[in-house]
């Protein structure tokens, strides 16, 4: 792990493709500052699945203060540390945003989110996992967290797709689309060390890691 990495990577994706664990493994090998969205501090999320009409504004306003929280203290941090990874863009609170707020709810949020994330900084490199939205469910049922029981194929369509749009477009920073179907990048040591050789090797603009391993 000695040769030149990212200073700054963020790795992003729709819930249930395993962004958080690749997170945790990549903060792992590269001794790093660990930056997690905290979606289990969130008093409003579990609300929101049972009526999302009414906990959307809630939760989506805790999440951005909170990321916006998270970036300040990035930025006041010690600016030596050789590599911070995080397992949330705060552009992503937008995304999120469109898709679950009305017209004025989203003029309100979109005021805040003005004023808040100002300062955050531009990650070096992102790392955007992508994977069917059957594989996903899957994976969101064999974790087995509560609230995200009432997730539906139609809004995780949805959110993949938003996903999608976000990303075709995006040009912040260097970014690696993996396809994250057909691999594990949390067990297999084979399949993170192959994403790893991306992660040295992208440098600017996007470049694609599109493994075949076994289904998981």
């Amino acid at each position: 792990m000695s040769r030149e990495r990212p200073g700054y990577i963020v790795v992003e994706g729709p819930i249930g493709v395993g962004k958080t664990s690749l997170a945790r493994r990549l903060a792992d090998s590269f001794e790093s500052d660990l930056l997690l969205e905290g979606a289990d501090e969130n008093p409003f999320l579990e609300r929101f699945y049972q009526d999302p009409r009414t906990g959307a504004l809630p939760t989506q306003l805790f999440f951005l203060f909170q990321r916006a929280r998270q970036m300040q203290s990035m930025r006041q941090a010690d600016m030596f540390q050789p590599v911070r990874i995080a397992d949330f863009l705060i552009e992503k609170d937008r995304l999120f945003a469109e898709l679950t707020l009305d017209a004025e709810e989203l003029k309100l949020y979109e005021q805040v989110y003005n004023h808040v994330t100002v300062d955050a900084p531009a990650p070096d490199l992102v790392i955007y996992l992508q994977a069917p939205v059957d594989i996903l469910l899957k994976r969101i049922a064999r974790r087995g967290i509560r609230h995200e029981r009432r997730i539906d194929t139609a809004y995780l369509q949805r959110l993949s797709e938003a996903y999608s749009r976000m990303f075709l477009y995006y040009d912040a920073a260097p970014l690696l689309i993996v396809n994250a179907a057909h691999i594990n990048l949390v067990d297999s040591d084979a399949d993170y060390n192959a994403l790893l050789e991306q992660i040295h090797s992208t440098r600017k603009g996007v470049q694609y890691f599109n493994p075949m391993s076994e289904a998981i």
